[in-house]
């Protein structure tokens, strides 16, 4: 009972925020800043949090976090399968999930927060929902992510920060294929627990999302000066 006391109570804390997250590669920071511009709400940065989570992290409570810091960049990324990638992900075994909880209880509370994350599980983040849009889970088709990632990564300086020296071709490669493993899960677990998935395939706008995301988001009206925009 004490448990579920926390996880309402919790839940309350967290009310005012909204979880985006989902498949890599699907637009989630280009929507995160256009419902920031146009609706005035604050935005968690998953992939900038993320560096305050190495001072943050052990052995002993983050494991897999811990040997990923521990590996050469070359080594995640060369002589492993992309289930073997996919299995030893930090936040498929929830080790990440209870820092964005902690760096969001301490925002502030006045204005909405967008969590732009795609490491956030729906079985993570079932329990803090007050209504089950208050979370959407973007999944791009394969060839979208195909086309964002080759194009994310043709800057070769982003993509040796990411891979080193391995073969960014293969790395890439196993990259998108450990990206269909998780959106595999995603959709499972958001299936079970009846959680809203959002395909990404190119047909829809900007504008056409951000409009559903904050009517599933109950964000109200857009900011005055904000109104009148047009769409492109």
């Amino acid at each position: 009972m004490a448990a579920d006391n926390q996880g309402v109570d919790l839940a309350r804390r967290l009310s005012h925020v909204r979880w985006l997250a989902g498949g890599t590669g699907s637009g989630k920071s280009t929507l995160s800043r256009a419902l920031a511009e146009r609706y005035d709400v604050l935005i968690y940065d998953g992939d900038r949090a993320e560096r305050s989570y190495v001072s943050r992290c052990t052995e002993h409570e983050q494991p897999y976090l811990w040997a990923l810091l521990q590996a050469p960049l070359a080594q995640k990324w060369n002589s492993r399968s992309a289930q073997e990638t996919f299995e030893s992900m930090p936040s498929l075994h929830g080790e990440t999930f209870g820092f964005v909880v902690d760096d969001l209880l301490a925002m502030p509370t006045e204005r909405a927060i967008v969590v732009d994350d795609f490491r956030t599980l729906p079985r993570e983040v079932a329990p803090l929902l007050t209504w089950p849009e208050q979370a959407a889970f973007l999944l791009p088709t394969p060839q979208f992510r195909d086309r964002a990632l080759r194009a994310r990564f043709a800057d070769t300086a982003r993509a040796r920060a990411n891979w080193g020296d391995s073969d960014h071709s293969e790395a890439l490669a196993l990259r998108l294929a450990r990206d269909e493993l998780w959106d595999v899960e995603v959709r499972r677990q958001a299936a079970e627990l009846h959680l809203p998935v959002v395909a990404i395939d190119g047909s829809r706008d900007v504008a056409d999302l951000v409009d559903d995301l904050a009517a599933r988001f109950r964000l109200g009206h857009p900011r005055a000066s904000n109104r009148g925009v047009q769409r492109s």
